[in-house]
């Protein structure tokens, strides 16, 4: 009898000692299957290949969520915020934000929200000109005309004085999406994002040259992934299985990159620009990586390059301070 007794208890030990299986047969024949967690994910802008977007999308298409025991809901945002605003009250668990955006957003209206990964390591905007106007540096946007896209971005306000330029004799103008405003001559210098209208003055024939305020010394970050504060202290769990997930599915685009743009294809739709679609594949990549990066992970926040970031948008009045240790978190990425 207790031979019997002790034959059963090893099989049991033996049985529910098994990991890494989706589901296991229990001593009785029975399936036992594992809870898996739904979540649902907004992207903050329309179906296309920004990278925390194709993250995501592999991440779903190639099982490396199921794999992680997570059903994980791909949305979109409608537009004009409501991403955060959804994020905010948890009825989305994750979105995406650009990193300035976002500390604005959490200085005011006070929204609370945190970073869990930072997948731009620099910013996502540039300003360009046609190599025709022969401008070398933004010292040479003066007397000339420069575009912004609804409010002035502070960025711009540092790169023109961080080249030396004088603001006071460059005119700012409100420009709209469409980079035809540039190419005919309607204003000098056009602010791009740099995975997307680049692109387009390439198609259309052009030539020019893009200024990046990273390239002097502006603090810039660029995309990151972002969940509320009470989702974090409630799941994270789930964001850590989440997070893993999106990340090995941004390390396969890297290595592959035609099947990464199939799988966007999937979810922006077949009318869309496949060429496009990789030309912001690829930009996006060349800021993935950063010396961060390199001595942690990818994703990394680094506290200096985040409270740089802070002190510009609050020398250029676009934020008030905040405390900068609660915008962001390094505990839910895999460990370096």
């Amino acid at each position: 009898m207790f031979h019997r007794f002790f034959s059963v208890l090893v099989n049991l030990i033996l049985l529910f000692s098994i990991s890494g299986c989706s589901s296991l047969t229990s001593y009785y024949g029975q399936q036992l299957t594992p809870q898996i967690d739904q979540m649902t994910f907004m992207a903050g802008y329309k179906p296309q290949a920004n990278l925390p977007f194709v993250g995501v999308y592999i991440a779903k298409e190639k099982g490396f969520f199921a794999a992680r025991n997570l059903d994980v809901i791909v949305e979109h945002s409608p537009g004009s915020g409501q991403h955060l605003q959804l994020v905010s009250l948890g009825k989305v668990q994750v979105t995406t934000q650009d990193a300035a955006v976002l500390l604005r957003r959490i200085s005011d209206p006070g929204l609370p929200l945190v970073s869990i990964g930072l997948i731009g390591q620099t910013g996502q905007q540039a300003f360009a000109a046609l190599k025709e106007s022969g401008f070398k540096s933004p010292i040479d946007w003066e007397n000339h005309s420069v575009g912004y896209k609804g409010t002035p971005p502070p960025d711009l306000f540092a790169l023109i004085k961080s080249a030396g330029a004088d603001l006071n004799k460059i005119e700012l103008v409100n420009v709209g999406f469409d980079p035809r405003i540039l190419t005919e001559g309607k204003i000098d210098v056009y602010p791009v994002y740099k995975s997307n209208e680049p692109f387009m003055l390439e198609k259309w024939g052009y030539e020019f040259d893009l200024w990046d305020a990273a390239d002097y010394g502006v603090p810039s970050l660029g995309l990151t992934y972002v969940t509320s504060q009470e989702t974090l202290a409630t799941q994270s769990d789930v964001l850590k299985r989440f997070l893993a997930a999106s990340l090995e599915g941004i390390l396969y685009a890297e290595k592959n990159r035609d099947e990464a743009i199939d799988i966007v294809l999937k979810y922006a739709g077949p009318e869309t620009d496949r060429e496009h679609m990789r030309f912001m594949l690829d930009s996006e990549l060349k800021d993935l990586r950063s010396p961060v990066t390199d001595e942690n992970t990818i994703g990394w926040h680094d506290l200096d390059k985040w409270q740089a970031l802070v002190d510009m948008l609050v020398e250029f009045d676009a934020m008030k301070p905040i405390d900068i240790s609660k915008s962001y978190t390094n505990e839910l990425l895999p460990k370096p």
